[in-house]
């Protein structure tokens, strides 16, 4: 493992000798027609106006320069400039992010909204400064619900089904709760463990039925809509102290508009999906009465909260907020 992380890093430092000391390489495992990269791409046009092409940033899709831990560890060690990693992989690397990965933890689409552009979304992408990297923007990707080749209507229906989940201790309680078998999969392995029943059932938002094509190997799509985990873009200290502090109000803009936009074009990219995938894949959507899943995992908010006073606080914090949404 060590092996294959310090030949990737080979790679990379590589291809930043080619690309300059002022391009940014960001990351990601999304392909180039996914919003979350037309909205990166965005950003990035955006920055190199600002800063009249003094700052670029080059995107690498598809994971090319490697998996979302991978570039995690190599943003941290500032191998690499920039990474899109979500919020929950980087409760591994930051704790705060674990409170963003509670389900139900929003109220509201409207309220994930209110939280990640206020006070409580700028405290999470700064916590992790010590940690060698600061988060820049969140994008969102929407709800994640359950879906594979039955309905999951309540709780009972996920008892012993094995459910493909992120890499993430959040994920792998929520489903324990629920009954179901976690198993954690990368993301470039799921459709063919689908295919295969390596996997009964996954968890995502309706883009995935389309842009990743799971569609084709799962059938149901039942809206329970447990988290909302948003999309982080994240940049090593080297490169954020490497910039002057004009092209850092720069980034910032771009990254803030980036961010507003995202929301937008997410919405619009989510109920085409779900159109898409009733019309040309045939997988049925089905509503969900989401109280006995709320009720099911409420023992995980006092075990989240008991691990660390930082994630107590910002779970209150968040939970405070909906009042005003």
């Amino acid at each position: 493992m060590k092996f294959a992380s310090t030949l990737t890093a080979t790679a990379i430092a590589a291809l930043a000798t080619t690309a300059g000391a002022e391009t940014f390489r960001l990351n990601h495992n999304n392909p180039p027609d996914h919003p979350t990269h037309l909205s990166m791409q965005f950003m990035a046009d955006r920055v190199a106006e600002l800063t009249d092409g003094d700052i670029k940033i080059q995107i690498f899709p598809n994971a090319q320069l490697g998996t979302q831990r991978e570039s995690m560890e190599l943003v941290q060690n500032c191998a690499l400039e920039m990474a899109r990693s979500n919020a929950s992989e980087l409760e591994a690397f930051e704790e705060s992010y674990s409170a963003m990965n509670l389900p139900y933890i929003f109220a509201s689409e409207d309220h994930f909204n209110e939280v990640i552009s206020g006070e409580i979304g700028q405290d999470i992408l700064a916590a992790s400064v010590d940690n060698g990297f600061r988060g820049v923007a969140f994008l969102t990707e929407g709800a994640r619900s359950f879906y594979g080749q039955k309905p999951i209507l309540s709780p009972a229906d996920l008892d012993g089904v094995k459910v493909r989940v992120q890499p993430s201790p959040s994920a792998i309680r929520m489903v324990e709760l629920l009954g179901g078998n976690p198993t954690p999969i990368s993301w470039g392995e799921l459709y063919s463990a689908l295919q295969q029943g390596v996997v009964d059932a996954a968890e995502n938002n309706p883009t995935a039925l389309t842009t990743a094509r799971h569609g084709e190997v799962a059938s149901h799509f039942s809206m329970d809509e447990h988290t909302i985990i948003p999309s982080v873009v994240v940049m090593s200290n080297c490169a954020w102290d490497g910039m002057s502090a004009e092209e850092q109000e720069a980034f910032k803009t771009a990254a803030a508009e980036m961010q507003e936009r995202h929301g937008v074009e997410w919405k619009k990219a989510s109920d085409a999906a779900i159109e898409q995938a009733q019309s040309e894949l045939d997988v049925a959507i089905h509503d969900v009465d989401k109280t006995p899943f709320v009720e099911a995992v409420q023992p995980m908010y006092e075990e989240v909260a008991a691990e660390s006073d930082t994630v107590a606080e910002l779970i209150e914090r968040i939970q405070s907020s909906a009042n005003g949404s």
